[in-house]
């Protein structure tokens, strides 16, 4: 465990109802909930994001009709029935 600091901080009534209602749901304290809260924005500032793998539904990539198309032309099928 490492050092802590205290320190004050002023919080919406609201979101601060809802974070002890959280913390008596899971039986955890508001400093943890807290902690959490701000590694994950911390995390999320840095950019260390989770690499999303690309869904592929058949192998091959595109038809044979969008092989060389440009990407106007697939937009546009895409939305042909929607105008």
């Amino acid at each position: 465990m490492g050092a802590h600091m205290k320190t004050t901080i002023e919080i919406a009534d609201d979101l601060l109802a809802r974070a002890k209602a959280l913390c008596r749901r899971e039986r955890t304290t508001l400093r943890a909930v807290v902690e959490d809260g701000l590694r994950q924005v911390l995390k999320r500032a840095s950019g260390k994001t989770k690499r999303v793998t690309p869904v592929v539904f058949r192998k091959g990539g595109l038809s044979r009709d969008f092989a060389d198309a440009p990407w106007s032309a697939v937009r546009d099928e895409i939305y042909r029935d929607r105008r």
